[in-house]
């Protein structure tokens, strides 16, 4: 435990050493939670290392281009590959059938709300890439997401200051309106489709 409690300490010297790019390549690697890397970089602005919407905007950045870069392993490499080395980017086979089920049921509109969705956030680029969703779409729908998500965390990590580890504890009263506001879009974009298409039926 001494030994990963090193690396990931590490880590975050590497993160501070490079400041704006330390947290766009922490997040893209996703070796720790984006969660944490938002926060971290949130105590970055308290500590006045770095500016509140700079770390904002290298976070999405980094929050997107890692979600690109699955949506790309599944587009190009196919269902074969990421079982083969899915484990290697912390995806398991699991998360890839739940979130192949979430896209089949719900369209492209679950690229947005889904990424606030616990276990499926981790994995709806997969069925993205596999059903070769146009680049973007996605994109521009992961964009939207990825922004509120991390304007959140680096402004918590900032009020918690020097205490941002505490960020599961300080986003808790936060994630689960989010979690709720994310299926109620889901909700509203299910109906909006379902009348779009009753609608296309009729005029045909």
């Amino acid at each position: 435990m001494g030994f990963i409690s090193d690396i990931v300490a590490q880590l975050f010297a590497w993160i501070q050493g490079l400041g704006y790019f330390g947290i766009m390549f922490g997040l893209m690697v996703e070796v720790i939670p984006s969660e944490i890397v938002l926060a971290y970089g949130g105590f970055l602005v308290y500590s006045g290392e770095i500016n509140f919407w700079g770390a904002v905007l290298f976070g999405t950045i980094g929050g997107v281009l890692a979600q690109l870069f699955i949506y790309w392993i599944s587009r190009y490499g196919g269902r074969p590959v990421l079982n083969k080395f899915g484990k290697y980017i912390f995806i398991k086979e699991s998360h890839i059938d739940h979130a192949e089920k979430w896209f089949k049921k719900y369209g492209a509109g679950v690229i947005f709300s889904g990424r606030f969705i616990p276990v499926v956030r981790h994995a709806i680029s997969i069925p993205a890439g596999l059903a070769k969703m146009p680049t973007w779409r996605f994109t521009w729908l992961t964009t939207l997401a990825v922004i509120p998500w991390s304007i959140l965390f680096v402004f918590l990590g900032y009020q918690l200051g020097g205490q941002w580890e505490r960020i599961d504890e300080k986003a808790a009263p936060y994630v689960v309106p989010i979690i709720l506001g994310a299926v109620f879009l889901l909700l509203v974009y299910l109906v909006v489709k379902a009348w779009l298409t009753r609608r296309k039926k009729s005029n045909a």
